[in-house]
C-alpha cells in the first residue's frame, strides 16, 4: 500500500488492512512495526546512536564547511573567517594579520552585552562592533594599490584619494580616516553644508595637501563657507554640479578676496545598466553637458579666472561591475580632460569618483548588482592606465588621480549582531484514529466526499491529485467555517490533516521564521528600500550543521520588515535550532547573527519606524591582551526619550503625566501593592532604556507562544534595569579584554 495513505487512514480500516497503534493502516497481513520505545535490533541501535553521537558532537561538520556553506571565503576574505571554535574570528589586518592577532568575535559580544557586575559592559543588542584597524588596511590596500599602478606603469603624477563623508558620517570613522589617511594625503569630499562643517574641521588635523571636494547642489552659504576654508589653508575645491553655480562662485570669491580652487562635474555617456548605474550617463542628476562645461570655460575667462579650474570630476556609477566598463568611462572622461586643457584651463586633478565595488557574495562576477569581477588591483591598474593612455595621446601632463570610494573604504570595518529571540514554524495538529473519526463525523456530505477522493488518490499513489484534493477539502471547510456550519476546532483539524498530507509528499514549506532583536528599516535600510543584499551569517555554532532553514522578522509592527532574500540567489537562510542553543554553554542560550559589509550608508540612512533607534555602538582594537581586543569606546543605543524627542515629544513633560495619573490610580479606588514611587520609578526608567526587547543573563527568558516577548521575573527585572541605569552619564574610554 502507498505510504501516504496512512496520513488519510479513517478510524474505521478499509477491509484488508489493520489499524495500527499509532492509527496508520497497514495490511492485515503484514507485521506491525513495534511500538514507540521498543528495543531496536543490536546492529540498527549502534547505528542510531552513533549517527546521533556524530551529529551531536560536529564530526559530520565542521567550521570549514561553514565556511563553504556561508561563502565567507569568497566575501569576507581577508577580514573574516571561521576559528576552530566555530565562532567567526576577524582578521583586523587583512592578509598581514598573525593567528595570535585574531579576534573571536562572538568574545566581543559578551564582553559589550555582559552586565557590568560580571566586568562587562552592560550595552543591549542590537550592537554595531567596528574595527578601526580594518578600516586603516582598506585605506592602505586602496593606496598601495594605486603606487603600484602608478610605478608598473610609469605614470607621472600620483593618487591622492578623499573619503565620501555622506557614506558614515560618524565622527570617529571621519576622525580614524584622517588619521590614518595622512601619511598619503588622503582627504574627504562633503556633499552638503554640515558635511562641509564636519571635513573642515576634521581636515585641520589632516594633511595640508589634503583635498576637501565639495560636491552636490550649491547655495550662497554652502560656496561662502567652502571660500572660507579656503582661507584656513584647507586644500578645498568647488566642483560645480549646476550651471548657474559658477556665478555665484564669481561673485562671492570676489567679495571674499579668496582665489578659488574649481572644479566641474561632467555627465558622461558611459554608464552601465545595472541599479547603481542611474546616477550617470547624459540623463544623470549630477554634473554638466559638454555645452555646458564649454559655456563655464567662456565664462571664468571672461572673468580672468580661468586658471582656477583645475579639477575635473565624473562618476559612472556605484558598485561598477568590470574594468571594462571602468576603462571605457575613465578614458571618456580624460579626454575632457585634455579638452579643458587645449582650452586654457590649469587642469591639475582627474576625480574619477566613486564606484570602486565590493562583493556581498563572494561571486566576483561582473554580471551581479552585488559583486565585481576585479580586485584593488586590478581596479587601480585599469584607472591608470585609461588615463595614461589618452593623455599620452595627447601629449598631456599626467593628472593626479583621485577618487571618492567610500563603499569599499568602510563598509568592511563594521558589523551589525544581533539576537534571533524566537523561531515559530507551522506546527498543525497530529490526528489520532478517534480524532479522525469525529473529524469525519463533522464533515457536511460533500466535504466528506472530497475525503473519500482524497483517500482513493492516496491509495493509488497518485500523489498530485492528493495534493488537489487535499486543497479542495481545506477549501470547502473554510467556506463552511466561514458559514457558521463547522467550528474552530474542525478547521484545526482539517489544518492538521493537509499538513500531513504535504509532508508526506514533501511539499510542506520547511522554512521558520526567526524573530529577530532588531528594526531593519534603522539598521538595514538599504534591504527594505532597493532590495540590497548582504551577507548574514550565525556569529557562532558554525562547528555545528545549521539544520534548519529560516527568513528573519523583526520587532517592527510592518509587513515589510523580514529578510527573505540573502546572497546567492537563496530565499532562506540556514540556520541552527534555537532549542539547541539553550544547553550551548557560554552563551547564555542565545543566539547570534552579523550582518556583514554594511559599514556604508546604513547608519546614515535608517529611520526611526516604530521608533526604534539605533544600535548600541563599541569601537574594538587589535590588543596583546588575553582575548586580543580592546574596546576603546563603547555607547549605549538611543533610549525610548531619545527618539521620542526626535519627534517632537517632551519625555520629561510625558514622564509628569503619568505619574499623576499613576497617583490619581493608586490613591483612588484601586488598591495597587505597588508604591507610588515605584510606579513612578519603573516609568522614569521606561524612558532610560532602549527600545528594543530586553534580554539580560540573569533573567530568565521564555518566549511566550513563539512572538519572540521575553519576560523575566521581577527581581531580575529590577537588577537588569538598576544595572543599565547605573552607566547612564557614565562614558566607557578604553577597556582591555
Amino acid at each position: 500500500m502507498p505510504a501516504l495513505a496512512c496520513c488519510v487512514d479513517p478510524a474505521v480500516a478499509p477491509p484488508g488492512y489493520a489499524l495500527a497503534v499509532d492509527g496508520s493502516l497497514y495490511p492485515a497481513t503484514a507485521v506491525v512495526p513495534p511500538l514507540a520505545g521498543a528495543p531496536l535490533s543490536t546492529t540498527t541501535a549502534s547505528a542510531a546512536v552513533a549517527a546521533v553521537d556524530a551529529v551531536e558532537d560536529g564530526s559530520f561538520w565542521s567550521p570549514s564547511l561553514s565556511s563553504s556553506l556561508y561563502r565567507i571565503d569568497g566575501w569576507g576574505a581577508p577580514y573574516f573567517a571561521v576559528n576552530g571554535s566555530g565562532n567567526i574570528s576577524v582578521r583586523p589586518h587583512g592578509a598581514e594579520t598573525l593567528s595570535h592577532q585574531e579576534i573571536d568575535l562572538l568574545k566581543i559580544v559578551k564582553k559589550a552585552s555582559d552586565p557590568k557586575s560580571v566586568g562587562g559592559l552592560g550595552l543591549q543588542l542590537p550592537l554595531i562592533v567596528r574595527f578601526p584597524d580594518v578600516l586603516k588596511n582598506r585605506l592602505q590596500s586602496l593606496q598601495a594599490a594605486f603606487d603600484f599602478a602608478v610605478r608598473s606603469l610609469d605614470y607621472q603624477a600620483h593618487y591622492q584619494g578623499v573619503y565620501p563623508v555622506k557614506c558614515n558620517q560618524d565622527r570617529f570613522v571621519v576622525e580614524d580616516i584622517v588619521k590614518f589617511g595622512s601619511p598619503f594625503r588622503f582627504g574627504l569630499e562633503a556633499g552638503s553644508k554640515p558635511e562641509l562643517l564636519l571635513a573642515m574641521s576634521c581636515l585641520c588635523k589632516g594633511n595640508p595637501e589634503a583635498l576637501l571636494v565639495c560636491n552636490g547642489f550649491k547655495d550662497c552659504e554652502y560656496i561662502s563657507l567652502a571660500l572660507v576654508a579656503r582661507k584656513l589653508a584647507i586644500n578645498t575645491v568647488i566642483v560645480l554640479e549646476q550651471e548657474e553655480e559658477i556665478d555665484l562662485v564669481i561673485n562671492l570669491s570676489k567679495k571674499l578676496s579668496v582665489r578659488p580652487v574649481i572644479g566641474v562635474r561632467a555627465k558622461l555617456r558611459t554608464k552601465h545598466s545595472g541599479h547603481f548605474g542611474s546616477t550617470s550617463g547624459e540623463k544623470g542628476k549630477f554634473g554638466l553637458t559638454t555645452t555646458q562645461i564649454l559655456r563655464v570655460v567662456r565664462k571664468l575667462d571672461q572673468a580672468g579666472m580661468l586658471d582656477c579650474l583645475q579639477l575635473l570630476h565624473f562618476h559612472i556609477g556605484s558598485q561598477i561591475p568590470s574594468t571594462v566598463l571602468l576603462a571605457d568611462g575613465v578614458g571618456e572622461a580624460a579626454q575632457i580632460y585634455c579638452e579643458l586643457v587645449r582650452l586654457g584651463a590649469q587642469m591639475k586633478v582627474i576625480d574619477i569618483g566613486g564606484g570602486l565595488g565590493i562583493d556581498y557574495d563572494g561571486s566576483k562576477s561582473s554580471d551581479s548588482d552585488i559583486s565585481v569581477g576585479y580586485d584593488l588591483q586590478e581596479y587601480a591598474s585599469a584607472v591608470v592606465r585609461a588615463v595614461r593612455f589618452v593623455c599620452d595621446r595627447k601629449s598631456v601632463k599626467h593628472p593626479i588621480i583621485c577618487s571618492e570610494s567610500g563603499r569599499a573604504i568602510v563598509s568592511h570595518h563594521s558589523v551589525l549582531i544581533f539576537e534571533a529571540v524566537s523561531a515559530s514554524a507551522y506546527e498543525a495538529p497530529m490526528l489520532s484514529s478517534p480524532g479522525l473519526q469525529q473529524f469525519m463525523e463533522s464533515l457536511t456530505e460533500d466535504a466528506r466526499a472530497d475525503y473519500g477522493n482524497l483517500y482513493s488518490a492516496a491509495m493509488r499513489g497518485e500523489y498530485e491529485t492528493c495534493l488537489f484534493h487535499a486543497d479542495q477539502l481545506k477549501q470547502r471547510c473554510i467556506e463552511q467555517f466561514k458559514e457558521g456550519i463547522l467550528g474552530i476546532e474542525q478547521l484545526a483539524d482539517v489544518d492538521g490533516l493537509c499538513d500531513m498530507v504535504s509532508k508526506a509528499l514533501g511539499a510542506s514549506d520547511p522554512v521558520r521564521t526567526y524573530h529577530v532583536n532588531l528594526s531593519i528599516f534603522t539598521s538595514i535600510p538599504d534591504f527594505w528600500g532597493i532590495g540590497q543584499l548582504f551577507p548574514i551569517v550565525p556569529i557562532h555554532r558554525l562547528d555545528q550543521r545549521p539544520g534548519m532553514r529560516g527568513i528573519l522578522s523583526d520587532l517592527t509592527c510592518d509587513s515589510d520588515g523580514k529578510i527573505d532574500k540573502f546572497i546567492g540567489g537563496e530565499s532562506s537562510l540556514p540556520l541552527h535550532d534555537l532549542e539547541g542553543e539553550r544547553s550551548i554553554s557560554g552563551c547564555g542560550g542565545r543566539y547570534y547573527l552579523g550582518m556583514f559589509l554594511g559599514g556604508a550608508y546604513e547608519e546614515a540612512i535608517g529611520g526611526l519606524h516604530n521608533l526604534f533607534g539605533g544600535p548600541s555602538v563599541v569601537r574594538v582594537s587589535q590588543s596583546d591582551g588575553p582575548h586580543g581586543f580592546a574596546v576603546t569606546l563603547a555607547m549605549p543605543g538611543p533610549t525610548c526619550g531619545d527618539v521620542l524627542r526626535v519627534m517632537q515629544h517632551e519625555p520629561e513633560l510625558m514622564f509628569e503625566t503619568l505619574k499623576h495619573r499613576a497617583e490619581e490610580y493608586n490613591s483612588g479606588q484601586y488598591n495597587d501593592p505597588m508604591s507610588n514611587d515605584a510606579l513612578a520609578s519603573r516609568l522614569a526608567q521606561s524612558f532610560h532604556n532602549m527600545p528594543y526587547l530586553v534580554a539580560t543573563s540573569s533573567c530568565a527568558l521564555n518566549a511566550i507562544n513563539n512572538n519572540g516577548f521575553y519576560y523575566c521575573d521581577e527581581d531580575d527585572y529590577n537588577a537588569a534595569i538598576v544595572d543599565a541605569a547605573s552607566g547612564e552619564d557614565e562614558q566607557w574610554s578604553y577597556c582591555c579584554a
